[in-house]
């Protein structure tokens, strides 16, 4: 591919600035906390007309409005806002909501409507709604290379490593059709960053990507919020509402955690899958038909799901059309430089002025970062880089002890790549199993910087390939088939290379 996406590395856009505007200071810090909370940079005021002069001032993409303020009421702040930033999203709120009063704001621009009094889980399903709909206007108005794999959070898809390539490959020729996507991989891989991926090289790219976290609401909300509800269905539907489904038509719906999903919602999610009928929450009849593309996701085997009964076998099916598997991030080492460097790049653009040049990191630090485990895969290095971004001088090179490490992580130790030393054995075994851990984690990520070719890892280990074999062999790596498809068939005790000039096996894996 000429110009691969993967590999491009932008500043980030800038964070979700929103304003609240409501005269009541609890109701109005209250709903400031959950949106900071959702990471969302957020301004308040009591008065309509100080909210005009700060959108005259100021760019905000989300705006809560009060309906009843006087003596420049949430309506006439709205009307400013349509003349002033057409682009923002306002939803108005209020305690006494109606037909005529809905409708006339409707009219004149407003986004949504939230009726007081309103909860906390109320305010973040909007608000993320409100986020999502920012993220796809901002990506909308990026070049075509741009916004294909661009997220929330302004990190691209980046990786050059043969495990990443293959699940990118497999999302890439499955975009272009209607098939149903299960993204399998641990939390923090990138499962919605590939969700994204999908949707963008769909048919279905200039409708709306719908997400939704079936771990993050509850059962009881999760329903309405999926299917909607009937008004009067249960305490506190005073409106009908449309469900994410409806949202969804002709679109992407994006499941995340799917497992999480209770069985019975399970049970009703077969009806759409097979003839697209949405029925709400306390209706008895067929309130809408959809045309839905379904993405889903799960960080545990959906095998293991379905025999734990968290998981329909038969949604299984229907959702699992094609899997993509998203390997975690200790399996794609040669991909951790890439990506340290390019949050790098990303986060000082977000925190630092533009003036001040970018610092980088050392060979060692790099190498360092190479050897972590991180156990919250790509999400864990870049909460980490932005950490060391924050602290980092400008222009100056990030050392390993400038790095923000946990306080019962030893420098030292972990620099080398030893892990922790037992004194519980006698010191004969504590070393064989000192050298033996070394011994394999060195293999490993040597294979790894090497891409898999074994004539360039024994030149970067300055050992001849049989040593190199022997030492895999040894820690209970196998040969896998090579390029030609050929399995090598040498017997266990003969030596890598010894079958008439035959080229060994261009890959090393695990067992």
């Amino acid at each position: 591919m000429a110009s691969d996406p993967t590999l491009a590395s932008n500043p980030a856009p800038e964070r979700i600035r929103a304003l609240i505007v409501d005269d009541d200071r609890t109701l109005r810090e209250g709903c400031a906390s959950v949106l900071r909370a959702e990471g969302i940079i957020v301004e308040v005021t009591g008065r309509g007309e100080e909210a005009i002069q700060m959108i005259k001032r100021s760019r905000f993409d989300i705006m809560l409005v009060d309906v009843y303020l006087e003596p420049v009421s949430g309506i006439d702040v709205l009307k400013a806002v349509m003349e002033t930033a057409p682009s923002t999203l306002v939803v108005l709120m209020t305690g006494n909501p109606s037909v005529d009063s809905s409708i006339e704001a409707m009219r004149i621009g407003a986004w949504d409507y939230l009726p007081k009094p309103y909860s906390g889980i109320q305010l973040q399903l909007l608000v993320g709604r409100a986020a999502h709909a920012v993220t796809a206007r901002r990506a909308r108005e990026l070049s075509p290379d741009e916004a294909l794999a661009l997220r929330a959070d302004g990190s691209l898809l980046v990786g050059t490593s043969t495990a990443f390539r293959n699940a990118l490959e497999l999302a890439r020729k499955a975009a272009p059709t209607n098939a149903s996507v299960m993204l399998v991989g641990e939390t923090g891989t990138g499962k919605e960053v590939i969700a994204q991926y999908i949707h963008h090289h769909s048919r279905r790219s200039k409708k709306r990507l719908v997400p939704i976290n079936c771990a993050a609401i509850p059962e009881q909300l999760l329903e309405s919020e999926m299917f909607g509800h009937r008004k009067g269905a249960f305490t506190g539907a005073d409106r009908e509402k449309m469900g994410l489904l409806e949202l969804a038509n002709g679109g992407t719906l994006f499941l995340d955690e799917l497992s999480e999903m209770s069985m019975a919602l399970q049970t009703k999610m077969l009806r759409v899958l097979q003839d697209g009928i949405v029925r709400r929450v306390g209706s008895e009849e067929e309130d809408a038909i959809v045309d839905v593309r379904f993405v889903s996701a799960t960080n545990r085997d959906p095998r293991d799901a379905i025999r734990n009964k968290q998981l329909r076998e038969d949604l299984y099916y229907r959702l699992n059309v094609v899997q993509v598997a998203i390997p975690p991030l200790r399996e794609r080492v040669e991909d951790i430089p890439l990506l340290a460097n390019h949050f790098l790049r990303v986060f000082w653009g977000r925190h630092r002025s533009a003036k001040d040049p970018i610092p980088s990191f050392s060979d060692d630090t790099l190498e360092f970062l190479s050897s972590r485990p991180w156990r919250g895969n790509v999400r864990e290095l870049q909460n980490f880089v932005e950490h060391v971004t924050i602290l980092a001088q400008p222009g100056a090179k990030v050392q390993i002890h400038h790095l923000p490490l946990d306080q019962e992580v030893d420098l030292g130790v972990a620099s080398s790549g030893l892990g922790i030393l037992s004194t519980s054995e006698a010191y004969h075994v504590a070393k064989e199993q000192v050298l033996a851990t070394f011994e394999k984690n060195y293999v490993t990520r040597l294979v790894a910087r090497a891409s898999g070719n074994m004539s360039r890892a024994a030149r970067l280990a300055s050992v001849d390939r049989t040593t190199l074999y022997r030492l895999l062999e040894r820690h209970g790596f196998r040969r896998d088939f090579s390029e030609s498809g050929a399995a090598s068939e040498l017997p266990s005790d003969a030596p890598p290379g010894a079958e008439n000039g035959q080229s060994p096996p261009s890959e090393i894996l695990p067992a």
